[in-house]
């Protein structure tokens, strides 16, 4: 399945979603694993991606953050992303992101997007993103009422090797 055709499934199904969502939980998103995502009947390593970025769209809309980014006109872009993969995601399998904020900083914002098949993980990938308005950075608590205590020692980590490159 292409990821704008993805996109725009999940732009709906988030839009009659029930009650809106804090933006400080998570959020479980589900999808169905099909042929146009499989190579060789297993999950292809760019669509890990493709499923975090409708995850991460489920996430916006459902918070109310996406009406806010647009009301205010905000963007938001992936500054980078790291995935993890730990087991191979077969066809047909029905799969849970769970969506959650790990980290913002004056800048950016840390997205974690874990894959499950049940309760047994199986990948995840971190995106850092920042929100936009025009050229200027805009600040995450700018959009999103809640406090992070220190920066977890992964996302420094990778910080610091994105920095290196």
């Amino acid at each position: 399945m292409s990821g704008l055709l993805r996109n725009l499934l999940t732009l709906l199904q988030a839009l009659f979603s029930r009650a809106p969502v804090d933006p400080r939980s998570r959020v479980d998103t589900h999808f169905r694993v099909t042929p146009f995502d499989c190579g060789i009947g297993t999950l292809k390593s760019d669509k890990y991606l493709q499923l975090a970025e409708a995850a991460q769209v489920d996430y916006l809309v459902r918070t109310g953050l996406l009406r806010r980014l647009l009301r205010e006109g905000v963007r938001f872009v992936n500054a980078a992303q790291l995935v993890k993969f730990s087991r191979p995601v077969g066809m047909f399998r029905r799969v849970r992101m769970e969506t959650v904020i790990v980290f913002a900083d004056d800048k950016c914002v840390y997205f974690s997007h874990a894959l499950f098949i049940g309760a047994q993980r199986h990948g995840e990938v971190l995106v850092k993103m920042k929100f936009k308005q025009g050229a200027v950075t805009v600040r995450p608590d700018a959009l999103i009422d809640h406090a992070f205590m220190a920066k977890p020692a992964c996302i420094g980590t990778w910080d610091q090797a994105l920095d290196a490159m």
